[in-house]
């Protein structure tokens, strides 16, 4: 797998050099294993969202069971304490889910401005270096030229017809040597400008190379402060997704636990709790079946050219990450809303809302979480500076979740309308050593259509 990342690293010609690369992955860089670790951000890069470090108290606190329940009925003060309790965990749990989402939104967004910055950061080196590369070419180029017509006025005599005239016997023969050397003033005014050319030419490639290096340290220093708002990030949302699992598992237990200590009829706790029982088995089922809808009946493809199916294997291990039509390319374009950049990173694929996603390599999720105009999403690192991000994910449409290992092909998410979204789709980008190329190109060269 590796092997077949590193080689599609160099199969787009957009990878840095291997200097640069090692100057960015050396001693005090982000790795791969500190960028899995994240755990131990959480409380530093909560409390910087306006989270306190006490994130878990409101779900971590010992909740009422139904023999508590039972008891507390066995005087009005203490029904009174148990509601009062109960009803305090539930705001507890409620305003700990706002507030982690709300925290998980922001470091999000700041992941988002901070990735954006670095994409481009890394397009100005890139278009530094390629016009650098262009006026080096056009100082060779001239300076060869120069060489090739002093080599021949060397071989025709150069400056010995100025003797030869000096010499001359005749006037004809003088009114021929002056009309030589009115050609050679012409062809030394040639050499000149072309040497003059040359130096021009030299001259701005290594200024524009200067620019060019400043401009790769500028990046490799975006690049670091991106992965850090990734892990800050990430340590917000998995904090925003505890706050819910917790909210999701206790919550309508107590709803249904208050409105029995409230309730003055021969209602027994015993009708409550098969209540509950019978509402989480709905949920499960109603999950299950909407889940197995959307893996079954949306990876087709969808109408128009470049419509396929998802999960499609192409060469080398890689899949079409989504069925449909493609309804955006890669490159610039007009800004589609207000605050979206104008130039579009990745291919747009439409198939429908809650249509299945899938991993287009195998590798490692080291995200899966809001950010941004993204919405909800996903990123896959595939080995040899190969990365893929699969953007705009319906709310609650994870399927994996960070360090999972996943297998191509794999049903990552599903398909909605989050971030900047016009409609649901998926927005599909490919990454080598962290910035973005055309994901169409890319694919193609690996035998799928997109």
């Amino acid at each position: 797998m590796a092997d077949a990342a590193e080689a599609a690293s160099v199969d787009c010609g957009c990878a840095p050099t291997p200097a640069e690369s090692r100057a960015f992955w050396k001693n005090g860089s982000i790795t791969r294993r500190n960028a899995l670790g994240i755990g131990v951000l959480s409380a530093v890069a909560l409390s910087a969202f306006g989270v306190s470090s006490g994130v878990s108290a409101a779900y971590a606190a010992s909740y009422p069971s139904w023999d508590d329940v039972q008891r507390a009925m066995a005087s009005e003060s203490s029904k009174a304490a148990e509601v009062t309790r109960i009803q305090g965990l539930i705001d507890g749990l409620t305003q700990k889910v706002a507030e982690t989402q709300a925290a998980a939104e922001k470091a999000g967004q700041e992941f988002y401005d901070a990735q954006q910055a670095f994409f481009d950061a890394a397009t100005k080196a890139d278009e530094l270096q390629s016009q650098a590369d262009t006026q080096a070419a056009t100082a060779t180029e001239a300076e060869r030229k120069a060489a090739q017509v002093a080599t021949q006025l060397y071989r025709d005599g150069g400056d010995d017809t100025s003797l030869e005239l000096f010499f001359a016997g005749s006037a004809a023969n003088a009114d021929d040597l002056l009309s030589r050397l009115g050609t050679m003033d012409k062809v030394y005014g040639y050499t000149q400008t072309v040497y003059e050319t040359a130096v021009k030419a030299r001259n701005t490639a290594q200024s524009l190379s200067d620019q060019a290096e400043v401009a790769r340290n500028e990046r490799d220093r975006l690049q670091k402060l991106a992965e850090q708002k990734m892990l800050e990030a990430q340590a917000a949302a998995d904090a925003a997704q505890a706050a819910l699992d917790e909210q999701t598992a206790n919550l309508a237990t107590m709803q249904a636990q208050l409105a029995a200590l409230k309730d003055q009829t021969a209602t027994t706790v015993a009708g409550y709790q098969e209540g509950v029982r019978v509402a989480e088995e709905e949920r499960k089922r109603r999950e299950a079946a909407e889940a197995a809808a959307a893996a079954a009946g949306n990876n087709g493809g969808g109408g128009g050219g470049g419509g396929g199916t998802g999960g499609t294997p192409g060469t080398g291990g890689w899949v079409r990450p989504h069925g449909g039509h493609r309804s955006a390319g890669y490159g610039s374009r007009p800004a589609p809303c207000s605050g979206c950049s104008t130039f579009h990173r990745g291919v747009d694929i439409a198939n429908g809302c809650g249509a299945a996603i899938y991993a287009a390599h195998a590798g490692t999720v080291d995200f899966a979480g809001p950010n941004g105009g993204y919405g909800n999403y996903i990123r896959i690192q595939h080995g040899g500076g190969v990365g893929t991000g699969y953007a705009h994910i319906k709310p609650g449409g994870f399927a994996v979740g960070r360090g999972q290992q996943v297998s191509a092909g794999q049903v990552i998410a599903y398909a909605g309308n989050t971030g900047n979204s016009a409609g649901c789709h998926l927005h599909f980008e490919v990454y080598i050593n962290g910035g973005t190329v055309n994901p169409i190109d890319f694919l193609a060269q690996r035998g799928i259509s997109v």
